[in-house]
This record gives structure tokens, C-alpha cells and sequence, in this order.
């Protein structure tokens, strides 16, 4: 039986740096319901599971190469505090940069996308692609600023939600340019009270960075300027929304907004 070596153990340690997870080209996923969930969307290379797990799994599982492991052996290779069952080395997409792709390109004219623009913290990308996912939103398009979805941190966050929600990274200006013809949505300041404003149910919703915004040269493309209101509109309040949470009021004001034409 093939063991968990000194070897793969380093190589599932290296995937906490986006350069090695480009160099081998893999991700790491750990936990049951992630693991389960990620399994008939990636190829998965490498699964290393405890005892218990294997002998709860009801269907054949399509992995390269999977190894049986202690529960000590599972915790030197986890990059969890509490590790939990089984973890896994899955295959990154083909297509998570984009050039020229008229396919793609093409989506956000029929569909609701979303348009990431120097997102930085993993943890807030992870719960974007898991909104997306429960809004069903199937494509979303990210700066090169913009935080790596298949870090260990943010597959962590996104709950399987990567297994329904392709990623894609491209520069937004020029992506948006070659959409002219597209709704390009974004919350700014001076944007119109997004509760009054007629949504359509296609398009490109752009989510700034976390103390920035969005950058002026993605700002200049938006032609539909949303803005959340606070209540009541006279109050003192806080300065800004978290992203995660402006992602999940636009994104619900949107089908909200769909579910009644």
C-alpha cells in the first residue's frame, strides 16, 4: 500500500504558495464535505483519507492514487489546526486565465457574472464564490490583483461552492471593453439607490477592493452606477460595507428582482 511520504507531505505544505500550486498545477482541499463535493468536478491526483472515511464512502472514488492514512499521519500533512478525515490534491482548470475567449466573453450577455477588481482577502473571495454559488451565479471574471480562489484559505471558504462557480482571471479593463454592448454594474457613492433602479437579469455586477474600491480605470467603463442606502438615510453609520456582504445584498437584490418580470 503506498504511504503518505516525506515527499507528498511537502508537496501538499508547498500549496499554501500560489507559486508552487502554478508550478504542479494543484490545489489542495481538506475536510469530507469540501472533499466530496470538489470530487466529480476536479480531477483529483492525490486522496489521502483515514480509515473511518474510506469505509463510509458508498461509490468508487476516481482518484489517481489514494493513500490510507492515521489520523497522526493525516495531521503532519494538513494545513488545519483540527484535521478532518481526508484531504486532497485536485487538478487546477485549464481555463482560469483568460486572453481572448469570445465564449466567455460572450456569457455576461445572457447571464448574471460577477467582476472581481483587486479582492484581496481570501477569505472574502471564498464567501463571494459561495454567494455566487446559492445565487446562481455561474462565472465569475477576476483581476490579477485579486486574491487566488484555490488557495488553501479560500477553497476553504468557498464550502464546495467551486465545484458549481467557474473562475477566471483577466484584465477587467479590457475584458469590459470587449463587451460594449453589456450592462456593467458597480456600488459607488454617487450611484443611484439600488432599490429603485431597474436590475436586468444579464450583465457584469464589478465588487471593488476592500479599502479602495475599484480602480478608476475599471470605474470608467461602469454605466450602471448602484448604490446600497443605510437606514435610516440620515443617520451616522460606518463608512463601508465588508464586500462579502454588498455582493450578497446586490446579488439578492438582483433575482429579487428577476423572480417578479
Amino acid at each position: 500500500m503506498a504511504t503518505l511520504s516525506k515527499n507528498k507531505i511537502k508537496l501538499i505544505h508547498s500549496l499554501e504558495m500560489k507559486k508552487y500550486r502554478k508550478e504542479n498545477r494543484c490545489f489542495l482541499a481538506e475536510g469530507p464535505k469540501l472533499v466530496e463535493e470538489l470530487l466529480p468536478s476536479f480531477r483529483c491526483l492525490l486522496l489521502a483519507a483515514t480509515t473511518d472515511w474510506l469505509s463510509n464512502i458508498s461509490y468508487p472514488l476516481s482518484a489517481c492514487e489514494v493513500i490510507e492514512v492515521s489520523p497522526d499521519e493525516l495531521a503532519k500533512a494538513s494545513l488545519q489546526k483540527s484535521p478532518q478525515q481526508v484531504l486532497a490534491l485536485f487538478e487546477l482548470p485549464d481555463n482560469l486565465y483568460v486572453t481572448e475567449n469570445a465564449q466567455l466573453i460572450a456569457v455576461p450577455r445572457h447571464s448574471l457574472c460577477l467582476a472581481l477588481d483587486g479582492v484581496q482577502d481570501p477569505g472574502n473571495l471564498g464567501t463571494i464564490i459561495r454567494l455566487a454559488d446559492w445565487f446562481g451565479i455561474e462565472q465569475i471574471f477576476c483581476s490579477p490583483t485579486t486574491a487566488d480562489a484555490f488557495s488553501p484559505k479560500c477553497v476553504q471558504a468557498t464550502m464546495g461552492a467551486l465545484a458549481r462557480v467557474k473562475i477566471h482571471y483577466a484584465p477587467l479593463p479590457t475584458l469590459i471593453e470587449s463587451m460594449p454592448d453589456v450592462p456593467i454594474y458597480a456600488t459607488l457613492l454617487d450611484g443611484k439607490n439600488l432599490y429603485e433602479q431597474p436590475l436586468t437579469p444579464h450583465g457584469l455586477i464589478i465588487m471593488g477592493n476592500e479599502g479602495n474600491g475599484i480602480s478608476e480605470e475599471v470605474r470608467r467603463l461602469v454605466n450602471r452606477k448602484l448604490f446600497i442606502p443605510n437606514y435610516p438615510p440620515t443617520r451616522k453609520t460606518s463608512e463601508s460595507l465588508n464586500v462579502a456582504i454588498a455582493t450578497a445584498i446586490v446579488c439578492a437584490e438582483f433575482r429579487r428582482q428577476a423572480g417578479t418580470k
